[in-house]
């Protein structure tokens, strides 16, 4: 029986022995075969824990990118600043053309008292003889619109009274007067009782207190010319003396010689350049008075032609001195620009057909005009109008 038993314990302790070698060989094989496995699957990229890392990697790879958008920033503002210029045109120039345009202004308001002053002679009876009996106008007249009534009345033997009053519109060289009623009167003394050759003298004024008024400016810039066109009121003085001699050489002619000396003044309220699209040198125009004096030189002939023609012509040569623009103009580029009025010389004349209608009934045709250099230019003024002796 122990013999048995001890051959049954020998089986039993060889059973477990092999037993524990079974399972240690089957642990060794297992480790390797975990280990391909895991192999496989982060080779296959299967979702394991193992990509942990590459996600790891790739955020940390992310905050190089993260930098890359500074450059962007960076460098594009750089291209675009430095393009932007090469677009953008450079600021005009011709801030001095615009300054030499107020010289142009002055121009103008030179020219507007010498026409008002050759309008506001019709008044006073240029056209007509030194001495003839009283008559009365209505007249009209192109060129530069006028119409008025105009004439004399014989005070005494010696004295006479010419007067008239006329609403005119004009435009010369860049300007335009819309709307300007004249009055003028004068006192004639003939010395009628020194025969057919005698002397006379004259004394009067013109007055135009209110006139309407559009100047044009005008200036080269880099971009294109500019023209810019203000309107603001105006008003225009005279007064002159006159002396002559006169003398009825016939029944049918009379001739007369003269001097005159004249005070011209012009007074212009401000303004500042009207709005335009492009104006990039602008002009402000304080108030201010034009002023300027004359001496003309000049004589007249009368005829009868027949017993129902008249003729008249008259001219003369005029000269300004102690001239003087009011303009004081604030100019963007310039600063204060006051231009300078030089003396200026010039021809004017004058004539007048009549045709006797009636007696004591004459239509009248009549021109007047000046000739020269600019300011003052070449102008006519002509007009008809029926004359009425009493």
């Amino acid at each position: 029986m122990m013999a048995i038993s001890t051959n049954v314990g020998r089986f039993i302790l060889a059973s477990v022995l092999a037993s524990v070698a079974g399972f240690a060989f089957a642990a060794v094989d297992a480790r390797p075969a975990a280990a391909q496995a895991a192999t496989c699957e982060s080779a296959c990229g299967e979702p394991t824990p193992t990509p942990a890392p590459s996600y790891s990697l790739s955020s940390t790879y992310s905050p190089s990118p993260t930098p890359s958008p500074s450059p962007y920033p960076s460098s594009s503002p750089s291209p675009y600043p430095s393009s932007s210029p090469s677009s953008t045109p450079p600021p005009p120039t011709g801030a001095d053309s615009s300054g030499n345009s107020i010289g142009g202004l002055a121009n103008q308001r030179f020219n507007q008292m010498v026409t008002n002053r050759v309008l506001g002679t019709v008044l006073l009876g240029v056209n007509e003889q030194v001495n003839c009996s009283d008559c009365i106008s209505a007249f009209g007249s192109a060129g530069s619109f006028s119409a008025g009534i105009h004439g004399r009345k014989q005070l005494t033997n010696n004295l006479s009274l010419l007067a008239g009053i006329a609403y005119t519109q004009y435009s010369e060289g860049g300007y335009n007067i819309t709307s300007a009623p004249i009055g003028a009167f004068a006192l004639r003394y003939d010395f009628t009782d020194w025969g057919s050759s005698r002397p006379f003298f004259d004394i009067g004024t013109i007055l135009t207190p209110w006139e309407k008024a559009r100047y044009t400016r005008s200036y080269d810039t880099s971009l294109g010319p500019v023209s810019v066109t203000s309107s603001t009121n105006a008003a225009n003085y005279a007064v002159y003396g006159r002396a002559g001699w006169m003398s009825r050489v016939s029944p049918r002619d009379e001739v007369a010689a003269s001097i005159e000396v004249w005070q011209l003044w012009q007074r212009v309220s401000g303004y500042s350049d009207s709005a335009v699209a492009f104006n990039p040198f602008d002009a402000s125009i304080a108030d201010g008075t034009d002023r300027t004096s004359l001496v003309k030189i000049g004589g007249q002939w009368t005829h009868l032609f027949g017993s129902n023609i008249e003729t008249n012509i008259n001219g003369g040569w005029v000269q300004s001195f102690a001239s003087r623009s009011g303009i004081v103009a604030t100019v963007t580029g310039d600063g204060m620009v006051v231009p300078t009025m030089g003396n200026q010389g010039w021809f004017e004349y004058g004539g007048r057909l009549g045709f006797r209608v009636q007696k004591g009934w004459i239509l009248d045709l009549f021109a007047n005009g000046t000739l020269g250099p600019q300011p003052v230019g070449n102008t006519i003024h002509g007009g008809i109008g029926l004359r009425i002796n009493y």
